[in-house]
């Protein structure tokens, strides 16, 4: 799969650009704050309509503007498609896939997928739990399409069942209302501990692998998905888990009731790391941490290669610069095989290293 072509109209300092792109490698250069990560922020929602940045799409929209666009023509599966995405303040969004209305955002991931690595990823072993559940959620929803529905289903039903539980002391008639919730929050969760489970068994063969040749076989890693404690094995059938998500709400109702909160279900997962048999996020130096989290986005890739056997677009914004040499070149010689996007400052040499095309950003265009 690749973008041949992108247009963006009022997104974020992108006023109006117009740009074809490189069928393999693709380096953004520029100083900082003049648009970069912007550029490649704009790729990653036309394949996920997603922002990895953005919390709501009000900021992907110039500031003083109105309205925004995005606009690709892309070729995967084969044939060439084009993906158009309006945003406007105040109105739903439009996706268009060839001229059709997408019924949901997901089908935009039947079209395009894209692994992104930003130094945050960096991180990703160091910061809690809910860095290692968004890694998760993000690979999926591109991958599955039952799964980001899923998630959708479940965040609904987990922000109705927290506004129930916190308002409750002053309204006890509303906790009539979990068992509705609770049930929805089950069906939903089996779904997600079901592709989560299947995610890390790939995972931890892919990152493990990646690991060893990075650091030179000297650390093994290891991974491992855990959820909550009434689920014997994440690996078994999805009613077999619904089962066992039912049996620990029950175990933890009145705990809920009594601190108002919700203390049951997937939204509490994590993946434990570790590296040569020690806790990684506990005792792991930086450079073994860094190497994990590498070894976690470029496993990412493979996994997505695996499912779909199709090579998704990846996208690497100033990561590099955040690695020493070794890392650095172990990472350029693993990017090939696809359509890669890399960003970097003026003064790095990655424009003469790399085959394909060099773009220079300034306040939002190419200079």
């Amino acid at each position: 799969m690749r973008i041949d072509r992108l247009a963006l109209q009022g997104f974020r300092n992108y006023k109006e650009l117009d740009v074809s792109f490189a069928p393999d490698c693709n380096v953004i250069a520029g100083e900082n704050a003049q648009g970069k990560t912007n550029l490649l922020e704009a790729i990653v929602y036309l394949a996920s309509a997603r922002s990895p940045r953005a919390h709501s799409e009000r900021e992907l929209i110039s500031f003083g503007g109105s309205e925004c666009s995005i606009r690709a023509n892309a070729f995967a599966r084969g044939r060439d498609f084009l993906l158009e995405i309006s945003l406007a303040a105040g109105r739903r969004r439009k996706i268009l896939i060839n001229k059709v209305p997408a019924k949901k955002g997901s089908d935009l991931s039947g079209v395009l997928g894209a692994v992104y690595f930003c130094p945050e990823d960096l991180l990703l072993i160091r910061d809690g739990a809910a860095a290692r559940r968004r890694f998760m959620d993000d690979a999926l929803c591109q991958l599955r399409a039952r799964y980001a529905q899923a998630l959708a289903d479940y965040h609904r039903a987990y922000e109705h069942k927290t506004r129930i539980l916190r308002d409750s002391e002053e309204h006890p008639s509303l906790l009539d209302t979990l068992p509705e919730f609770d049930l929805s929050m089950a069906r939903s969760g089996a779904v997600i501990v079901y592709y989560r489970a299947r995610f890390c068994e790939r995972l931890r063969e892919y990152a493990a692998a990646a690991h060893r040749e990075c650091s030179g076989g000297r650390e093994e890693l290891g991974v491992e998905y855990q959820t909550v404690s009434t689920i014997t094995d994440p690996l078994a059938p999805i009613e077999t888990v619904y089962e066992q998500l039912r049996a620990h709400q029950a175990s933890h109702a009145a705990a809920e009731r009594a601190s108002r909160m919700c203390l049951s279900g997937p939204h509490k997962d994590d993946i434990a790391v570790t590296v040569g048999g020690v806790n990684a996020r506990q005792f792991s130096s930086q450079g073994q941490t860094r190497t994990a989290a590498l070894a976690f986005k470029l496993a990412e890739r493979e996994i997505y290669r695996e499912i779909t056997s199709r090579t998704p677009l990846l996208l690497l914004d100033d990561v590099l610069s955040e690695l020493d040499p070794r890392r650095q070149e172990y990472v350029l010689n693993r990017i090939s095989g696809g359509q890669v996007f890399i960003t970097c400052c003026e003064e790095d040499r990655l424009g003469t290293l790399l085959s394909g095309k060099v773009f220079h950003i300034a306040g939002g265009a190419v200079v």
